[in-house]
């Protein structure tokens, strides 16, 4: 750049507007909340329901369907991220649902779509979740999913396979998915819209659908049991049967939520609505009415396109929020209301799923969405602890108290945490058929580890501390080769080292060690000639681990503020990156311009982006970077 955009003057400006701005978009009652988007399988997968139900809404589905056309890409299908690759089962599912709401296959986009599909094999080789949504409309048999037999809800707590050995996303939705394959239920598909043009080969002369998803020998031997369980679940006793898809009802309605729905997510919500069809109950049922409004609070006109959201993030989003605030120096009235709302939501009452595990452990979590006491998670746990102990540790004192006891016990044996359970490690479980999206675990990750420490150590937890202690040496054995963390839940080794360097920060390390170090010269050497940061949702392959698009403001700040707390404040390529996010142009509600997903719900099959983020990091970085350019210690205080 040819003029100093980080003037003191010019740098007031553009946190003056941007605080204002965040400001604005709090909520009446304290929060923040920001629109929250995936790729086009969920409002695909919006008006499959709808198909499947006989309940179709064609205003909300023409709406749905222009954003769906919106985001194909120039390989004629629709991806998982901006400007992504084309994906297989993204795109019969946009196609589907496309077809479902009216479009001509004869369109140009319907034609580019399905020519994409059939040059890279056709609709049969979709992931298994795509599979089973196939099988319900009768497109493919249902031999082309695996078998998941809903005896598995019997299953005693030493089997390999339980229902808790999951992560939670995953019972969430597997649960009434049991009951569905179990019963077989067909979609109604009132208009009978039919996609057999997808396939190269027909269906149902297809006889090898299943294949070993990661190439290890697990793999093979749950194929082989695969087979196995074909020939003994007709002869399942129908006693058995009943009892077991009993206690999946059970297990799945104790768990409704409300308005809030089935582990607050969009997959698990679709599926309680088609189990309890399946299983008669009649419209006007409460649970099934509910259940069906949880769904449709979803959907979302408020930043552009309608879309169906996966799920909402409101207590992730307020506690980013807030310290964003507590930053600029200008919190006030704005974050006190924000903390009271935020306090409010405190589980502190209720034992969750993760009480298997830590049956003596008090609650003290926080969900990431409005309410989900079933499924605290230690992040947003970790991230309004520190949000509340920087407003005001006095006044705070027992939520921050009741929230350190849970993340304390809420650690895992090798040191690390993972988002919602202890110890759910159980690599093998990745081997079978039905887990070929690698996604149905929540072992320990750098980052949540990360937060963890950095809010203990925050609120006075010592280095020698054997939690915190415990938790950093997990940290060191998980550094990558270059020096970089890995960012589970954000994209991807910007957000991971990012998240450790200010845990190690805050937790008194010395930041000359030569583990950290390393750490720094990652971040330095992957800046771009434009100032910004920026990876792509590709380096979740490590063959491309180091592939990026463009730099984003948001990723920029995460490299800022990680280089700020390894005590870079004066380097020149920090005041690089404070130049491109200083210089980058924002939206008219003050947000910065970012289409790119900076954030993750599953690597490789399932990626998020939040609209709040390209309005809080940017924030956050350059409120720190001015105050620390203004101070004698140049040292950062706090975890985040």
């Amino acid at each position: 750049m040819n003029v100093d955009v980080t003037s003191a003057v010019l740098l007031d400006r553009v946190i003056a507007d941007t605080t204002a701005a965040l400001k604005q978009r709090q909520r009446p009652d304290g929060h923040w909340v920001f629109d929250l988007e995936a790729d086009a399988t969920i409002p695909a997968e919006y008006i499959m329901l709808n198909h499947y139900l006989d309940e179709i809404e064609d205003k909300v589905e023409a709406e749905l369907a222009v954003y769906i056309r919106s985001i194909q890409e120039d390989h004629g299908g629709w991806p998982l991220f901006h400007r992504g690759d084309f994906d297989m089962s993204a795109t019969v599912k946009a196609y589907y649902a496309l077809k479902l709401a009216g479009d001509d296959i004869n369109a140009t986009h319907m034609k580019r779509a399905r020519e994409a599909i059939l040059v890279r094999g056709g609709a049969e080789k979709a992931n298994v979740f795509t599979r089973y949504a196939l099988a319900l409309f009768g497109e493919v048999p249902w031999r082309a999913a695996p078998v998941m037999p809903v005896e598995l809800m019997l299953a005693p707590s030493w089997f390999p396979i339980t229902i808790y050995r999951i992560s939670y996303w995953s019972r969430t939705v597997v649960a009434p998915l049991l009951i569905l394959a179990a019963l077989k239920p067909r979609a109604k598909n009132p208009r009978g819209v039919r996609i057999q043009e997808l396939f190269v080969t027909p269906p149902l002369t297809i006889k090898k659908w299943l294949h070993n998803p990661t190439g290890h020998w697990g793999g093979a031997f749950f194929l082989a049991l695969d087979k196995v369980l074909r020939v003994i679940e007709p002869h399942v006793p129908k006693s058995m049967r009943k009892r077991a898809i009993d206690n999946a009802l059970a297990f799945f309605t104790e768990r409704l939520n409300g308005e809030d729905g089935l582990g607050a997510i969009f997959p698990a919500m679709a599926n309680s609505v088609m189990a309890m069809e399946a299983l008669g109950y009649p419209k006007d049922h409460p649970a099934l009415v509910t259940a069906k409004a949880s769904i449709k609070k979803l959907l979302t006109a408020g930043e552009g396109k309608t879309f169906c959201q996966p799920c909402v993030s409101p207590i992730w989003d307020t506690g980013l929020a807030a310290l964003a605030m507590l930053e600029t120096g200008e919190a006030g009235q704005s974050v006190a209301e924000s903390c009271e709302w935020l306090k409010s939501k405190q589980i502190l009452d209720f034992k969750g799923d993760w009480a298997v595990k830590r049956p003596h452990l008090r609650p003290g979590g926080w969900a990431f969405q409005y309410n989900n006491d079933h499924y605290p998670d230690v992040d947003d746990t970790a991230v309004v602890g520190m949000a509340l102990h920087r407003a005001d540790p006095a006044k705070y004192a027992e939520p921050i108290k009741r929230a350190a006891e849970w993340i304390e016990g809420m650690q895992s044996t090798n040191g690390g945490w993972g988002a919602f359970d202890v110890d759910n490690a159980d690599a093998y479980l990745n081997n079978i058929p039905f887990a070929d999206h690698g996604a149905l675990l929540d072992p320990p990750t750098a980052d949540v580890s990360a937060r963890c420490v950095s809010f203990l150590a925050q609120i006075g937890y010592e280095r020698s501390h054997p939690v915190v202690a415990r938790g950093i040496e997990y940290l060191k054995r998980d550094q990558e080769k270059d020096g970089s963390w890995f960012g589970r839940w954000g994209t991807n080794y910007i957000y991971g080292t990012w998240s450790v360097l200010n845990a190690l920060n805050a937790a008194g390390e010395d930041m000359k060690q030569d583990y950290i170090q390393r750490a720094v010269k990652w971040l330095f050497a992957h800046q771009n000639t434009d100032g910004g940061w920026g990876e792509d949702g590709a380096t979740y392959w490590k063959e491309r681990r180091y592939e990026r698009k463009a730099s984003t403001p948001s990723q920029t700040a995460w490299a800022i503020l990680g280089l700020m707390a390894a005590g870079e404040v004066d380097h020149a390529a920090v005041k690089r990156g404070v130049d491109f996010i200083a210089a980058a142009p924002r939206e008219t509600d003050g947000r910065w311009k970012e289409p790119w997903f900076t954030a993750v719900g599953f690597p490789r099959v399932f990626y998020l982006r939040y609209h709040g983020y390209a309005a809080i990091f940017p924030l956050q970085a350059l409120a720190r970077y001015r105050d620390l350019k203004a101070s004698n210690t140049k040292a950062v205080r706090y975890g985040m």
